[in-house]
């Protein structure tokens, strides 16, 4: 009897251990670790929210980029029928749905056909049909404003992409991860303005719409839709950009019309000194974006590239500066930049130094530059400085905590690699012709037009203007800021401004084809050898316009093309005839 009595209490201690090891458990899992249960750091609260309940996200929280006029870039909002998944196993009022929407029933079956999560169907709803389906106030049935993003990306290299990056995330946010004001998963900006700007426009609280359900998934009656939403008035922000949406879809039709392969688009604003459109080609691998066969991840216009002739403008500035011309100087253009003879068709004859940079003769700025860099071997790259062009020109400067805060990725120009090269004749002669190891980016090709349009005067270009709260009011505005460093004269800007107008009028100038146009254009052709062998050049051509009041500077490039089917000057030509237009509706 006292052996059984012994097993009794024996068995009975561990039945209360089991039991107190249960109710320690449970106490773990209600009380202590709700939001970070084992190692995975699971949120058991949102997880049993998730189980009872059916949800769809309207708005992720993230801060958006809008245009000058204040249009979103980055998404748009469109008026959506929601359905939820529960109803499939519902008789519900189908048909006076679809009669007040206009979609179809089918449709509306196909979409609920094994679906999990709600889904908004059809197209955009009007406002009084968003107010008609609400009235109805069937279960699961909803009319709402959804934020999607936009189905062809704009302006996808300057803007940039968000994506969920568990390595970024934690390498950059590792103390909100801690506290929890964000989750492994929260996507991020990776490359753009998206990277750029991320901590300004990290999601604060998702906006969702919640329908409890029961363990079937069918809806629990009597509890209505919740919507649940940061009620922040300030977050989150806008970054509003000096782009022009309508604009950048113009300039992005015109590169598709022409099948732009590789190079793209600058506009400024001059006076202001804004990015109005840009656009790069190859478009970006939205599913794979790093993939590396087309590079098409990184923006062209503000990487560095071979000029050609429109390095002329910096070697014409620094012969007119430094006083080497002489009143009826001529150049032999029948000759190379190495004098030797050229083909019979190539020939120009003797020109004058306004004549040799209307059409681009080679022979006179090797000359010049040869001359200047006897005395002063550094001309080139100083006046390429006095230009504004090896430099970065986008918006810097310090923002809040963030210091030496710069609004564009830029690569930097360069002029000469090797300093020995400064006296070597033939080096020389093909700097001049921006050939050898110039390298500029477009960006500053397109503000060296704008600083000689605007008469000399060189500012920082900016494509953000100012990042508001939510409520439109103003968390920063970028004031417009001038380049450091010296500046060309005023003679010399005005000898500029007359040799570019040239290229134009001249009815031998690289630059005839626009003539015709609305807008009188301003303006230097380039040519840039790439690979001789296989007649591969860039072609650009960058300029400003109306050429008497400038208003904007214009940078086309086609990279690695042949010139035979380069499309610069005719998508040059449509964008002033669209810019003369979009002013003259």
């Amino acid at each position: 009897m006292r052996v059984v009595r012994k097993r009794m209490q024996s068995i009975l201690i561990i039945i209360m251990l089991l039991i107190f090891l249960l109710i320690g458990r449970l106490v773990q899992i209600q009380l202590i670790s709700t939001e970070s249960f084992s190692n995975h750091n699971v949120n058991l609260i949102e997880e049993s929210v998730h189980q009872r309940t059916q949800e769809m996200v309207v708005d992720d929280g993230r801060g958006k980029f809008i245009d000058r006029n204040g249009q979103s870039l980055t998404s748009v909002t469109n008026n959506r029928l929601v359905l939820f998944p529960f109803l499939n196993e519902m008789q519900w009022p189908m048909q006076q749905v679809s009669t007040i929407t206009g979609i179809s029933t089918v449709e509306m079956v196909t979409k609920l056909k094994d679906t999990k999560s709600p889904v908004a169907v059809g197209d955009h709803l009007t406002i009084d049909q968003l107010k008609q389906v609400n009235e109805l106030k069937i279960p699961g049935v909803f009319g709402v404003p959804l934020k999607d993003e936009r189905p062809v990306p704009i302006a996808e290299h300057v803007i940039g992409l968000v994506r969920q990056s568990q390595e970024k995330i934690v390498a950059q946010y590792e103390d909100k991860l801690k506290s929890g004001e964000l989750k492994a998963t929260t996507p991020i900006g990776i490359t753009g303005m998206q990277k750029t700007f991320d901590e300004f426009l990290l999601p604060q609280q998702e906006s969702k719409l919640l329908y409890h359900v029961d363990r079937f998934g069918g809806p629990m009656f009597g509890i209505d839709v919740k919507y649940t939403g940061d009620a922040n008035p300030f977050y989150p922000v806008n970054v509003k950009t000096t782009l022009d949406l309508t604009i950048q879809e113009k300039v992005e039709e015109l590169l598709e019309k022409y099948n732009l392969k590789e190079g793209g688009v600058v506009l400024l604003d001059i006076e202001k000194s804004n990015i109005l459109a840009m656009a790069s080609r190859p478009n970006i691998n939205q599913t794979h974006p790093y993939e590396e066969k087309n590079k098409g991840l990184y923006n062209r216009m503000l990487m560095p590239q071979v000029p050609g002739s429109v390095f002329k403008t910096v070697t014409a500035a620094a012969a007119v500066e430094e006083g080497i011309l002489t009143p009826n100087m001529t150049f032999n253009c029948n000759q190379s930049i190495y004098d030797e003879s050229l083909e019979n068709d190539h020939q120009k004859g003797m020109l004058s130094f306004e004549e040799s940079f209307a059409q681009s003769c080679n022979k006179t700025f090797a000359q010049l530059a040869k001359q200047m860099s006897e005395k002063k071997p550094d001309s080139l790259d100083q006046y390429a400085r006095k230009l504004g062009v090896t430099d970065p020109v986008g918006w810097s400067g310090d923002v809040f905590h963030f210091d030496h805060f710069t609004q564009l990725q830029e690569g930097k120009g360069t002029v000469w690699k090797k300093d020995a090269n400064k006296r070597v004749p033939n080096a020389i002669s093909q700097t001049a012709i921006g050939q050898l190891d110039v390298k500029l980016t477009p960006l500053a090709v397109a503000n060296m037009m704008a600083t000689i349009a605007r008469g000399g005067e060189k500012r920082q270009v900016k494509v953000v203007d100012e990042i508001q709260y939510k409520n439109n009011t103003s968390l920063y505005t970028f004031k417009n800021k001038k380049l450091s460093g010296e500046s060309i004269k005023k003679p010399t800007v005005k000898e500029l401004q007359k040799l570019l107008s040239q290229v134009v009028q001249s009815e031998d100038g690289t630059g005839r084809r626009f003539q015709d146009l609305p807008y009188s254009v301003a303006g230097k052709s380039g040519t840039a050898e790439i690979d001789v062998e296989n007649e591969i050049v860039n072609k650009w051509f960058a300029g400003y316009f109306p050429a008497d009041k400038p208003k904007y500077a214009l940078v086309v490039v086609d990279l690695n093309t042949k010139s035979t089917i380069s499309s610069t000057n005719q998508i040059f030509y449509d964008i002033v005839k669209e810019m003369y237009d979009l002013n003259h509706q």
